[in-house]
């Protein structure tokens, strides 16, 4: 994605990872541009309260930006574990964005996060639950709980951004193993498993789809390509 805030090893895994699947960063590209679309979109509709589970480093465009473009005072609180990512969010959040914290923790202790939350979220009111290029680091399982603990402690209105990334045939398992080689378990889910994660929620449209048919800045004046390795995408209300 470009950008300053990267570390060697990170270099190294994106360089393997591009000799195999030259279009996965591209995709990744993608993804951060639907989840700022989705953004504006969910604060277009109401919502002023943002959090973003597994934030990762900051980037443009980030969160908080995103939703000030349609919420005049949008409150977000960044969530991750990694002591690094955390030092750069901070620092993000000390200078002048107000409404703004970040939280040190496991996305996995759903109460001890959502305690946390609270503290800059009101949960009592409708709010959005980002989880970007998140789930696929857990299995389908204990994603599918991941989703549920957190969607449970949310108002009606409030809404779920998700995108995960999948993968079909011979170029996409060498993409994930190649992923996972670096340690970190990448689990490769099927569309099914992909739809389970919004079940009882209600889909906006287009429903669950290519991050590039979401909401396009831009509309699509022909066929987007197909890849063996890509994101699927969506959003959904709490009702």
């Amino acid at each position: 994605m470009g950008g300053k805030d990267n570390f060697a090893a990170d270099r190294e895994v994106a360089a393997k990872l591009l000799a195999v699947a030259p279009e996965a960063g591209e995709a990744m590209r993608e993804n951060r541009q639907f989840l700022a679309r989705a953004t504006r979109w969910v604060a277009g509709h109401g919502v002023s309260q943002f959090i973003d589970l597994g934030c990762g480093m900051p980037t443009e465009p980030n969160t908080h930006g995103s939703a000030r473009a349609a919420a005049a005072e949008p409150r977000v609180a960044y969530v991750d574990i990694d002591p690094v990512v955390l030092a750069h969010q901070r620092a993000l959040a000390a200078h002048g964005n107000e409404g703004v914290t970040v939280i040190d923790g496991d996305v996995r202790e759903v109460p001890a996060i959502l305690d946390a939350v609270a503290a800059n979220v009101d949960l009592s009111q409708p709010a959005c639950l980002l989880v970007g290029s998140l789930l696929h680091f857990f299995p389908a399982d204990d994603a599918r709980a991941l989703v549920k603990g957190y969607v449970a402690a949310l108002a009606p209105g409030s809404y779920l951004v998700a995108s995960i990334a999948i993968g079909e045939g011979e170029a996409a398992d060498e993409a994930f193993s190649t992923y996972n080689s670096a340690g970190i378990a990448l689990n490769n889910f099927s569309v099914a498993d992909v739809s389970s994660f919004f079940r009882s929620l209600t889909l906006a449209e287009p429903g669950i789809v290519d991050p590039r048919r979401w909401h396009p800045d831009e509309a699509l004046t022909e066929p987007i390509s197909q890849r063996s390795g890509r994101y699927l995408v969506g959003v959904a209300r709490v009702d």
